[in-house]
């Protein structure tokens, strides 16, 4: 299960993680949000980077920070920079191409 992050987390437990961090843009309210969860969980599990969550009706701050228009969004940072972006609920071999995580082992 991933974490929740908070404008007061956030550069913490992403932009200073020495590992690849997914953040999964989501609200409560959003039926593919739920749907793509299991399939962060399942990429986390498998690869060397982990997931955390942005709910963007608490943290509206964050997703006006990071373009978030349209959820669920989810941003793949590395050395605290966004290197890519997934969004809609898609399969995980699609969402890993789309966050470049498909060409890294597994």
């Amino acid at each position: 299960m991933a974490d929740a992050v908070t404008e007061a987390t956030f550069d913490e437990e992403v932009l200073r993680s020495d590992t690849p961090v997914i953040v999964d843009f989501w609200a409560e309210w959003c039926g593919p949000c739920h749907a793509v969860a299991p399939v962060l969980d399942r990429i986390a599990a498998e690869r060397d980077v982990r997931v955390v969550k942005v709910n963007i009706d608490e943290e509206q701050g964050l997703a006006e920070r990071y373009g978030v228009a349209s959820i669920p969004m989810m941003i793949l940072f590395r050395e605290g920079q966004p290197a890519a972006a997934a969004v809609g609920a898609q399969p995980k071999g699609m969402l890993e191409q789309n966050l470049g995580l498909a060409t890294e082992a597994a």
